[in-house]
């Protein structure tokens, strides 16, 4: 049998007598390669939905025509005259005008059916004689067509989830125009092909939708089927030569494969931050392989040593060492896809059941196998190169004769190399705070890593002064037992510094999240605070746009003495896309401001009023002339009249009403939100429930004073902050399970001193006791680095966002609070199954033992 064969089996059998050791290293693969597995699985199963759904979408189209630009209201009414006209001479055999609108439909209750993000779109229903399939308008039994403006057929998803069924009155808001609430009739129940959980569809009669879902009675899209004979594609090139650069002509198949693209692009985005979390657990991971190893090494080092005395080379140890971080990474990367398989399933659970996304069969594709698999087993052997070569180049003699211990030279060497990183990372980090902007923010994130990188190899030394202290403090209560557990905890820096680190990890990310959050709430309240003196704020609970009859019933309502509504204007100025805000009413009575250049406040019909930050950065000087360009192609030669100071609330600019109604057909008005002011001695809940009542039949209008108006706008941030911090969870989870690793192979490797405390008589409650302590030391040495590195890599951050309104940099002290205390408490969990096994220590066995 060759040597290299013999080393196999001794790694292989090695890893079989340690079964506990393996299976805690294996833990910390699986924990990371688990979101890599379940983040590709879930959104290549997304994918495969949204795909199998848009396979069914423009069934039987041809050609589609739209606007070259996205933004544009629809297709002028002349281009669908001049394609009935030239029908025969190109090749169409039928032409499906198509009208859409995001609109808002009550439930059986009469409250408004919430697609969790799902479309709810009204459109005109296709007469089966004129439609471009024969899936297109197939009506369930006992159903019609809706005729007139007081009916309609609803898609048979939505019917089941409003509980709605033919002959069923409900109430219809379309979310942009002057359009109020309609009551109408349910007459139809439609078979969608691509009908999905969450997606609403309400059809109507056509001239109903030119009247309710157009501008102008502009069509959104043209579909067309063409003549036998000739082909999609020569119909299409056909149709765009005819109409030219300002409309855009697809084939059907483009059209799906367009859809599919968007969606994709979405996915991937939302791929890559589940694969960042991924990249953060095997991180982490990698300091408890790499901390696992290392002490593996140094309790075999008699076991190594006699293999090489009889013979066993340098470079086979190392070997036979990457042979069990191979293992381990290949067994932790098949369990990881096992886990990371029901991980998927679990989101897709989620997601499906609370966001309106299709479901479908989990994807268990070749990639995310390979990507698992290959991810668990290179970390694991990347963590394991530096104590397998380690373990290789131990003289045998010197091995017999001492423990591995750290050299005082390479600590002195490494603690230099940190402190020099830290000094770069520093000055990086204060170069990135002096400016604004994504530049900036990449600055502080470089600057960042070498602050990591330096506490990676400065932690060794700091452990010893800071765990000594906190064990002087911590440890007093306990008396001996205190004083062993810090002596236990500071006895071998690198160890405590290794285990601690995956801590620091996660608990800095928590920081740097919980600052970020607390800011951007904060600069919310401020700005709101500061900013708006308008006693109520009418929103949509969807977050979506309401129509502009909102303002006009909100301003009949008894006690109110001001209402303006906020209306989004988008167009273009020398070519550059610009957005800002066209408020109607007197602005100044519900969010004051105060002006710099420009003596009137009001802002007149056909001009606009510019913030003093946009006048800087755009060169807008009160008296130009600007020529707004809409996306329909409307110009509107519109003057700044003056220059306001910065606010928050109004930044960029401030559009007059006759502007934008010039630049916005009025079929695609709509209003951000509405800010209401009391008349002069009027009471603002009496004024509330005027209102409330006044915009009942609206749906989804909440009527808000200005702390709940905060309240909400906070609620969305720890929504966000939420999700951030369970998935965060990760890397506490997987450093709770590095200090249980640690511990338990200390205890292995002070079997005799543990031993010799409970011959001398040391009870077993005391050695779990000295356990516990010398546990809690190290998470909240770990957890103490993480909140300070953390809270500074945050407060850098923020303020290189202060142009996006972060105004203010606020630390979560309850957070770091509660970090705290859980550092002990995850101390004393971590410790427990050690403390345990450490208590249950034979006295005779463990002095025998050779």
């Amino acid at each position: 049998m060759s040597s290299a064969s013999t080393m196999r089996r001794v790694s292989l059998r090695n890893l079989a007598a340690h079964k506990v050791r393996l299976v805690l290293t294996v833990l910390s693969v699986v924990l990371g390669t688990s979101f890599v597995a379940g983040s590709i699985i879930f959104t290549g199963t997304i994918s495969t939905a949204f795909d199998n759904i848009f396979d069914k979408v423009a069934l039987g189209v041809d050609t589609r025509l739209s606007p070259a630009e996205s933004r544009a209201s629809g297709v002028d009414t002349a281009v669908l005259d001049r394609l009935e006209a030239e029908k025969s001479q190109l090749g169409i055999s039928k032409i499906v005008p198509r009208y859409s609108a995001t609109v808002t439909i009550a439930k059986a209750d009469g409250t408004a059916l919430q697609t969790g993000g799902a479309p709810s779109v009204g459109t005109a229903f296709t007469p089966p004689a004129e439609a471009l399939s024969t899936t297109e308008s197939m009506l369930e039994p006992g159903g019609r067509a809706p005729v007139g403006t007081g009916e309609i057929a609803l898609n048979a998803s939505a019917a089941k989830e409003a509980g709605l069924s033919v002959g069923s009155t409900t109430t219809l808001v379309v979310s942009r125009g002057a359009a109020t609430p309609m009551k109408v009739t349910v007459v139809g129940i439609v078979d969608l092909p691509q009908d999905t959980g969450g997606y609403v569809n309400v059809q109507v009669q056509e001239s109903v939708a030119r009247q309710l879902f157009s501008a102008d009675d502009r069509p959104a899209f043209i579909e067309m089927a063409a003549v036998p004979g000739v082909s999609a594609t020569t119909l299409t090139d056909r149709v765009q030569a005819a109409f030219g650069d300002d409309y855009k002509a697809q084939t059907g198949a483009q059209v799906r494969q367009e859809e599919k693209d968007r969606v994709n692009q979405f996915l991937d985005v939302f791929n890559y931050i589940l694969l960042a979390f991924a990249a953060i657990g095997l991180i982490v991971g990698t300091f408890i392989i790499y901390n696992t190893f290392a002490m593996i090494i140094a309790q075999r080092v008699k076991e190594l040593a006699l293999l090489r005395a009889i013979g066993a080379g340098r470079g086979q140890i190392t070997r036979s060492v990457l042979l069990e971080a191979f293992v381990v990474g290949l067994f932790g990367g098949l369990v990881g896809l096992g886990v990371g398989v029901g991980l998927a399933a679990i989101l897709k659970a989620v997601t499906t059941s609370t966001s309106g996304l299709p479901s479908a069969p989990l994807e268990l594709t070749p990639s995310a196998v390979i990507a698992c698999m290959g991810v668990g087993i290179v970390v694991t052997m990347i963590s394991a190169y530096a104590p397998a070569r380690r373990a290789g180049q131990v003289s045998p003699v010197e091995a017999m004769r001492e423990s591995a211990t750290d050299g005082a030279s390479s600590l002195r060497r490494r603690t230099l190399a940190g402190a020099i990183l830290g000094v770069i990372g520093v000055a990086v980090i204060g170069i990135g705070t002096s400016g604004q902007g994504a530049k900036y923010a990449s600055t502080v994130g470089g600057g960042a890593l070498l602050m990591i990188i330096a506490v990676v190899l400065f932690a060794p030394a700091l452990s010893r002064p800071l765990v000594g202290a906190l064990g002087r403090v911590l440890g007093a209560p306990f008396g001996k037992i205190g004083r062993l557990a810090r002596t236990n905890a500071v006895r071998n820096p690198r160890r405590t510094a290794a285990t601690a680190f995956a801590l620091t990890l996660g608990l800095m990310l928590v920081a740097v999240v919980g600052t970020f959050g607390s800011s951007l709430k904060g600069s919310i309240d401020t700005a709101i605070n500061k900013n708006l003196s308008a006693d109520l704020v009418l929103a949509t609970s969807d977050q979506g746009a309401l129509p502009t009859s909102v303002v006009t019933a909100a301003s009949k309502a008894q006690g109110v003495g001001t209402a303006v509504s906020f209306r989004i204007v988008a167009a273009k100025v020398d070519g550059q896309a610009v957005s800002g805000i066209s408020p109607t009413g007197d602005l100044g009575a519900v969010t004051p401001y105060e002006m710099l250049d420009g003596a009137s406040k009001s802002i007149p019909s056909d001009g606009m009023i510019v913030s003093e930050k946009t006048s800087k950065s755009k060169g807008w000087k009160r008296g130009q002339v600007l020529t707004f360009t809409g996306y329909d192609g409307a110009t509107v030669p519109v003057t700044v009249s003056g220059i306001y100071k910065d606010s928050q609330i109004l930044d960029p600019w401030q559009m007059g009403e006759g502007a934008y109604e010039k630049l916005v057909p009025a079929g695609y008005r709509s209003d951000l939100l509405v800010l209401v002011k009391a008349a002069p001695g009027e009471s603002v809940d009496a004024l509330r429930t005027e209102l409330t009542a006044a915009t009942k039949d609206f749906l989804t209008v909440q009527v808000e004073d200005r702390a709940q108006f905060v309240g909400q706008a906070s609620s969305q941030i720890d929504q966000m902050l939420a999700v951030l911090y369970g998935m965060l969870g990760l890397a506490l989870v997987i450093a709770v399970l590095g200090i249980i690793n640690t511990l338990a192979l200390s205890v292995i490797e002070r079997k005799r001193e543990i031993g010799m405390l409970r011959a001398i008589g040391m009870a077993r409650a005391q050695v779990r006791r000295t356990i516990y302590v010398e546990s809690v030391l190290i998470a909240i040495f770990g957890a103490v680095l993480g909140v300070i590195l953390g809270s500074g890599i945050g407060i850098a951050l923020v303020r290189t966002f202060r142009d996006l309104g972060i105004t203010t940099a606020v630390l979560p002290y309850g957070l770091i609070g509660i970090t705290l205390v859980a550092a002990a408490f995850v101390g004393v969990l971590a410790a427990l199954w050690p403390a345990v096994r450490a208590a249950r220590t034979n006295p005779l066995e463990a002095i025998t033992d050779a």
